[in-house]
């Protein structure tokens, strides 16, 4: 079996991680991790998930992560929305 000529690798700690953490990360500590990771030549990062806080509390507060994001050519910051 070939393999393919390339990959995209997308990270989800900043979603899939800290969302089954038992406290809630606050959203500065957030836009801080995703700027490491992107400094650290990352070029996916999910930077959180549009879902109810009622269900999912550590995912509040996604809008004001992307808003504070800074765009870098080459580096997205895809979200989930179920």
């Amino acid at each position: 079996m070939p393999y393919p000529s390339r990959v995209r690798i997308v990270e989800v700690g900043p979603r899939d991680g800290l969302q089954n953490e038992k406290k809630t990360v606050p959203v500065e500590i957030r836009v801080e991790l995703i700027k490491a990771l992107a400094a650290a030549g990352l070029k996916s990062i999910e930077a959180g998930s549009f879902v109810s806080p009622k269900w999912v509390p550590q995912m509040a507060g996604t809008d004001a992560v992307l808003q504070r994001l800074t765009r870098a050519a080459g580096v997205s910051f895809p979200v989930l929305v179920p």
